[in-house]
């Protein structure tokens, strides 16, 4: 039931919840989810530095802006000032829809998250990572949580939710590594929303490429809002409750028991789902149906493959043209009928799955083109990571399987062996290569919950 927020004084809590949180009040396990959560946003990164061109103009932007040396670019030797780092880094964050995501609401809370308390870190080697891995884990709490509170569905209004969820969280989270106090922090939280906004036309625009880099406008308002709330500039008091406040202009109201619910004791960021396939959440469960039944058919025999889908992945299945013949990567990461004839044709999805000579496979695209969606209107937002494919063979043959929940949940967990070595294809594949060893050795450290080695330092 929606409650009457302006009557509570949400963002002030939110922020003395931040204020008074110190590494050693995180739970253990918060401390190592935020240790996987971080050595995956690094790897994606990392190889976004060469795999994601849609990345590259956010970068030669910064580096055009010019400006105090402060935080480094990854993918080059250059340095730029602290936001400038996070527009540049930011937008590799999601580029390759291969970090992680918050099942339960429409967040990756995480993406802007990273880059932004980088950027701030690396500016200032006072930081350390017992503050660096704090921020971290309050601000990604704070982005799922935002994802769950609208009265209504942030898309009901038009607009695009995830990356307004993860600025929310980095804004605060940033605000925290910086020092600041709890009325900082609020600020800091105000001046970001004054910065971005992220309609929904992002993912209705055919033509767009800003579905996998909108992450870098997010990153860039987190530490602009953060600095500027240093520098005693001042938006609102309540700029996620007020009567013209973030939830207000975005969703309907706010929901503040949902938002509120056992903050300080159970934090959300530590239930993210870890993406074993680099495309959109929405495609995975369909990935691993298709790879699980690929052993029980010959390509030659399918006459048609059909998935059900709900109103969530429509998305994924519409237009169908571009879904079967996508002409960019972004486009075949949010496609159904491209993924699930990739596994079938190839037995595997990886990051050269999407490579540009691979988008235009004949065998891929001819078996994309026998995808037919089965709509199932009663799904909703709980069924956004499941979905169940049933090949149909020449001579009738049904071959059904339902995936409740997609490999990489929390319930159906990636390994910490399984992050190290995506790490470490990600970081070999970067710009500047890491060797496997030094792969190995960063990834090591920084899922190392209490080593004394700086990960900021590689």
């Amino acid at each position: 039931m929606e409650t009457d927020a302006t009557a509570q004084p949400v963002t002030r809590r939110i922020a003395e919840h931040f204020d008074a949180t110190g590494f050693d009040d995180l739970p253990q396990a918060t401390r190592h989810a935020t240790c996987r959560a971080l050595v995956d946003a690094m790897g994606v990164m990392l190889a976004a530095t060469a795999l994601a061109p849609d990345a590259q103009p956010f970068r030669d932007q910064a580096i055009a802006d010019g400006g105090v040396p402060d935080a480094r670019l990854l993918g080059c030797d250059t340095r730029v000032p602290m936001a400038a780092a996070a527009f540049a880094n930011g937008a590799l964050g999601h580029a390759l829809d291969f970090g992680d995501t918050f099942d339960a609401g429409p967040a990756h809370p995480n993406a802007a998250l990273v880059p932004a308390l980088l950027a701030i870190a690396d500016a200032h080697p006072t930081i350390n990572r017992r503050a660096f891995l704090t921020a971290m884990a309050l601000g990604s709490d704070l982005a799922c949580r935002i994802s769950l509170a609208p009265a209504r569905p942030f898309e009901d209004g038009g607009w695009y939710p995830p990356p307004f969820a993860g600025m929310i969280g980095a804004a605060a989270g940033c605000a925290k590594l910086l020092g600041l106090d709890a009325d900082g922090i609020v600020q800091a939280i105000g001046l970001a929303l004054c910065q971005a906004s992220f309609p929904a036309e992002i993912k209705f625009d055919a033509d767009t490429r800003l579905r996998g880099v909108r992450e870098g406008f997010a990153a860039r308002a987190a530490v602009s809002g953060a600095l500027l709330a240093r520098r005693g500039v001042r938006a609102f008091a309540a700029p996620l409750e007020g009567r013209g406040g973030f939830f207000a202009l975005h969703g309907g109201g706010l929901r503040a028991d949902v938002l509120l619910a056992d903050i300080g004791a159970r934090f959300l960021g530590d239930e993210v789902s870890f993406k074993p396939w680099p495309a959109c959440r929405g495609t995975h469960a369909y990935i691993e149906a298709a790879l699980a039944l690929r052993s029980r058919i010959a390509l030659a025999d399918i006459a048609r493959i059909e998935v059900e889908i709900g109103p969530v992945q429509e998305m994924l299945v519409e237009p169908r043209a571009t879904k079967v013949a996508p002409s960019s990567a972004i486009d075949a990461k949010f496609s159904i009928p491209f993924t699930v004839a990739a596994a079938l044709v190839h037995g595997t999805v990886t990051l050269d799955t999407f490579a540009p000579a691979s988008l235009s496979d004949p065998e891929v695209r001819a078996l994309a083109d026998k995808v037919v969606p089965l709509r199932n209107p009663a799904w909703g937002r709980a069924q956004a990571a499941s979905g169940s494919v049933t090949i149909v063979t020449q001579d009738g043959q049904r071959l059904h399987l339902a995936i409740p929940q997609a490999a990489g949940h929390p319930d159906r967990p990636m390994s910490d062996d399984d992050l190290r070595a995506k790490f470490v294809d990600c970081a070999t594949r970067a710009a500047m290569p890491l060797s496997r060893p030094q792969a190995t050795r960063l990834a090591d450290t920084i899922l190392a919950v209490d080593g004394s080695a700086d990960f900021l330092t590689w």
